[in-house]
C-alpha cells in the first residue's frame, strides 16, 4: 500500500522549530502528526520518535483508504469509539492478529501473519492519542483508556497521569501494592499476549445446569433465566441477545428461531438464533408477565410493536451489558465457577460437535454438519463466510440443533436429578473428542470470535 501520509525533514538552510514535516498525500501539510513528532522528539530519543512516526503514518494512510466504521471512512480526530473500532480492524485485517474481549480491554495476540512490530504500534498509538489529548488536538476521551475507566470516569482525567511526577521505582516505597492505586485505570486497552492463543475446551455437558442451579438459588429473575438459557442454546454473543426485538422474532417462519445481527454488520439481521420449544414457552412467559410490570408499553407478547426491545431493566430502560454482566457475576460466584459470558458460545460449539460426532453415519455427514454449523455461527471475516455459503442447509442445520437441544434436557434432568451426589465443578471435564476435532475447534473458535 502506498502511503498517503509521509514526512520530509527540514533542510538545514530552513529555520523552522520543526525538524520535519508531514504530509498528505495531497501534498498538504498534516500539523498532527507534525506537532507530535516535534513533541515527542523531546522526552524520547530521536529514533524512537521517528520510528513511532513511521508507524502513525502507516496507520493514518491506512485509515484513510480501508477504515470503515458505521458506513464512513474513520478520521484521527473522530470520537473515541470509532476511534477504537478502527484500531481493532486494523490490528485485525491489516496486521493479521487476533483480538480476545476481556471486560474492559482487548488481548491482542500475534500470529503468523503479524509482524514483529505490533507492540511497537501499539506503543506509538497510545503515545499519539496521550500527545494529542495533551497538546488539546484532540477533544474526545482517549480511544486507549480501558472500558471500565470509559465507564466509570467519564470525561475526568486519567488517574494513570500526574503531573510534573516522575514514577518511582517499587523500593522508593511510595506505591503500596496492595492498595488501590493511581493506576488503577491506564491507558492499554489492547493489551498484547506474547504467545498466540490456543484457547481451552468447554467440554463439561454439566455446566448450564450448574450455573442454571445457581441462578435459582439466588432468585435470578425470569429475565436473566432467558437470556443465560439463550446464550447456552443458541451460541449467540450478548450483545445480539440483548438487543433483539419482537419484530426480530416475527422475521423468522419458523417459530423456534428469532433474526438478530452478526457482529460488524452494523446492526443488519444477517443471522438467525435458533432455540428450544421450552425456552419459547419462557420467553412469552417473560415478556407478557414480568416484562409487562416493569414496562412503559403494557402490551402482551403478540400485541407488542415489532421495534419493543424484548429484555427491559425494571426501571423499563433497555438492558444493557453492563447490567446484565453484574448479575452473571452473582451466578457463577454462587456456582464457584470463574468464566467469561463469551465461554457459553465456546460450550455451545463443542457441544454441537460432540452432537454431530453421536448423530452422523460418516465422515462426509460429519465435514457437511460441521460447515452447516459454520454458516450459522457466522465466521468474523465475510470472505471465510463466503466460501462456506453453499454448503449451508438451514433445515439440515434445525435437525441437529433439536439433537443438541433435547439432549440437553434430558442431561439438565439427569443432572437435577443426582445434583446432591455431585461434586463442586472447579473445572470442566476432558472432552471425549477425537485429537483433530479438538484441533478443529480451536480453530473455529478463532474465526467466530
Amino acid at each position: 500500500m502506498a502511503s498517503e501520509y509521509y514526512h520530509i525533514k527540514c533542510p538545514k538552510n530552513v529555520q523552522s522549530k520543526y525538524s520535519l514535516l508531514v504530509f498528505t498525500q495531497d501534498k498538504e501539510p498534516f500539523l498532527p502528526l507534525t506537532k507530535f513528532y516535534y513533541y515527542q522528539q523531546k522526552r524520547i530519543s530521536e529514533g524512537t520518535a521517528l520510528s513511532y512516526l513511521k508507524a502513525l503514518e502507516r496507520f493514518f494512510s491506512w485509515l484513510s483508504i480501508s477504515s470503515n466504521y458505521q458506513g464512513v471512512r474513520v478520521k484521527w480526530s473522530d470520537n473515541h469509539l470509532a476511534v477504537r473500532a478502527a484500531i481493532e480492524d486494523y490490528l485485525i485485517y491489516k496486521l493479521g492478529c487476533k483480538l480476545r474481549s476481556k471486560e474492559d480491554f482487548q488481548l491482542v495476540i500475534m500470529t503468523r501473519k503479524s509482524p514483529q512490530t505490533i507492540n511497537h504500534f501499539l506503543a506509538a498509538i497510545k503515545s499519539f492519542y496521550k500527545t494529542a489529548l495533551h497538546l488539546k488536538l484532540y477533544t474526545f476521551q482517549n480511544p486507549l483508556i480501558d472500558a471500565e475507566y470509559n465507564i466509570k470516569i467519564g470525561n475526568k482525567t486519567s488517574l494513570s497521569m500526574r503531573e510534573n511526577k516522575p514514577r518511582l521505582p517499587k523500593i522508593a516505597g511510595t506505591e503500596i501494592p496492595s492498595s488501590p492505586s493511581y493506576r488503577k485505570y491506564s491507558d492499554s486497552y489492547f493489551k498484547l499476549v506474547a504467545t498466540e492463543w490456543k484457547p481451552s475446551i468447554i467440554a463439561d455437558q454439566d455446566l448450564p445446569y450448574i450455573i442454571y442451579r445457581a441462578g435459582s438459588q439466588i432468585g435470578w429473575s425470569l429475565r436473566d433465566e432467558v437470556i443465560i438459557r439463550m446464550l447456552f442454546e443458541t451460541g449467540a454473543r450478548v450483545s445480539e441477545i440483548l438487543e433483539l426485538t419482537l419484530g426480530d422474532y416475527r422475521q423468522r417462519i419458523n417459530q423456534y428461531e428469532i433474526a438478530t445481527h452478526n457482529k460488524g454488520s452494523e446492526k443488519k439481521r444477517t443471522k438467525f438464533l435458533r432455540f428450544s420449544q421450552d425456552l419459547l414457552k419462557l420467553l412469552i412467559r417473560y415478556v407478557n408477565g414480568e416484562r409487562k410490570t416493569h414496562a412503559y408499553n403494557k402490551q402482551t407478547f403478540t400485541k407488542l410493536s415489532d421495534n419493543e426491545l424484548i429484555f427491559l431493566t425494571r426501571n423499563g430502560d433497555p438492558y444493557n451489558y453492563r447490567t446484565f454482566y453484574y448479575h452473571w457475576i452473582k451466578i457463577t460466584e454462587q456456582a464457584k465457577i470463574k468464566m467469561n459470558i463469551h465461554k457459553t458460545r465456546h460450550w455451545f460449539v463443542t457441544s454441537m460437535i460432540r452432537s454431530i460426532y453421536e448423530t452422523a453415519s460418516d465422515s462426509s455427514q460429519i465435514e457437511m454438519k460441521k460447515k452447516e454449523l459454520i454458516n450459522y455461527i457466522k465466521w468474523k471475516d465475510p470472505e471465510t463466510i463466503k466460501v462456506y455459503e453453499h454448503y449451508f442447509d438451514e433445515a439440515a442445520f434445525r435437525e441437529t440443533h433439536e439433537i443438541m437441544a433435547k439432549q440437553m434436557q434430558k442431561y439438565e434432568q439427569e443432572y437435577l436429578s443426582g445434583s446432591l451426589n455431585h461434586g463442586v465443578h472447579n473445572k470442566v471435564a476432558n472432552t471425549s473428542l477425537p485429537t483433530e476435532e479438538i484441533e478443529w475447534i480451536n480453530e473455529f473458535y478463532k474465526g467466530m470470535e
